[in-house]
């Protein structure tokens, strides 16, 4: 099969399922292609699709594609059918909001079978917000231009269902994956402190409710930790943890790589207040990490009930970390069953060729629908 991979920012858990489905789809011996934004990413996404160039067998194609709606999306879905057009893919699939819209008008104007993978994105706004609404709507108009739906988690697809609805469309969960040699530990850094969280610093991934629940901790030890991301709002929890007395046990280390991240901390920890299913917590549990991490999203679908807190409390959240630091035989001897459970259950191969099965089902109901 031929198909055209189409999303828009190079970065993130997206951009690293488009990056397992290229290398998996090509290994099965289908030919792929990528089509995303030119304005971000920066060097670092240069670098990576460089880097599987060679696996795209229908091109690296980037054109300018802004985050909001706006009158530049008509020049960038013309200009994405036309591209189509030139590489004659049996079908389309795209990732997230702006991708999904592009490819399935694109699938319709070439009369190709054309499929969306949320990845969150307008999932999580609501019908009763003024800001949601219209996404929602959008999201519903476009269903009707959809030939399947794939979803990476059993989260995922329930809320679509809620919110949007499937609309009789053919729909498959397929769960993320990782690839053999990420199942591997890593050692702790001499200068390891006790906790580590790694995510993009925004409110929405819980670091407010992180550093509360160290400075409740305070009574009981100063329990050190390393912040390692990067985001809108890493200055305003610079300032927090200032005000809670915070700033000599906490590290604001930046954005790097995960596995060059997961030693420089005991203990991970994901309070995020919303996620589909994070590569972050795959790749953690691959890695052996001890892990806390809040129930929402995809997440109870990787880790057991355990290593999970309800969102957006500190209190609950403090009483987990101190229990584990308490515990860590336990939870080292947890975590590595985890991770044996995770090597069955997600594999990046696995995930392609489930994925690769659907294209093909979508494919010959396509041929039957058009005689």
């Amino acid at each position: 099969m031929r198909c055209l991979q189409v999303f828009r920012t190079p970065v993130g858990g997206l951009f690293r399922h488009v990056r397992d489905l290229v290398r998996g789809l090509t290994a099965l011996g289908h030919e792929i292609g990528i089509v995303c934004d030119s304005t971000t990413g920066g060097a670092a996404a240069d670098a990576v699709l460089a880097s599987i160039e060679k696996d795209c067998q229908l091109g690296v194609h980037r054109l300018p594609i802004g985050r909001l709606p706006g009158l530049a999306d008509i020049g960038a879905a013309t200009a994405i059918a036309r591209l189509a057009t030139t590489l004659e893919p049996d079908l389309l699939h795209g990732h997230g909001a702006k991708g999904g819209v592009y490819a399935r008008l694109a699938g319709r104007r070439l009369k190709i079978p054309a499929l969306y993978t949320p990845h969150g994105g307008s999932l999580h706004c609501e019908w009763s917000s003024p800001r949601g609404a219209p996404f929602l709507a959008a999201e519903r108009l476009m269903l009707g231009l959809g030939s399947g739906l794939l979803f990476v988690c059993d989260y995922e697809r329930s809320v679509f269902e809620r919110k949007i609805g499937l609309g009789n469309l053919p729909h498959k969960v397929v769960h993320n994956g990782l690839w053999p040699e990420e199942f591997e530990p890593v050692p702790l850094a001499a200068d390891a402190r006790d906790v580590i969280f790694l995510g993009e610093m925004r409110e929405l991934k819980g670091v407010s409710d992180l550093l509360e629940a160290l400075a409740r901790l305070a009574p009981w030890r100063r329990v050190s930790a390393t912040l390692v991301g990067d985001g809108p709002d890493r200055q305003a929890f610079a300032g927090l943890a200032q005000r809670l007395d915070l700033a000599a046990q906490i590290h604001f280390a930046g954005a790097m790589p995960a596995r060059k991240a997961f030693g420089l901390g005991r203990l991970m920890v994901m309070p995020s207040r919303a996620e589909s299913l994070p590569y972050v917590i795959l790749e953690a549990v691959a890695a052996g990490k001890p892990l806390i991490a809040t129930r929402v999203g995809g997440i109870p679908e990787v880790l057991p009930p355990e290593e999970l807190v309800p969102p957006a409390t500190p209190e609950a959240l403090a009483k987990a970390i101190r229990d584990r630091l308490t515990n860590w035989t336990a939870g080292e001897a947890q975590a590595q069953a985890v991770a044996k459970s995770a090597r069955m259950r997600f594999s990046a191969a696995t995930m392609a060729e489930k994925i690769a099965v659907f294209y093909r089902d979508i494919l010959d109901r396509h041929h039957r629908l058009r005689g």
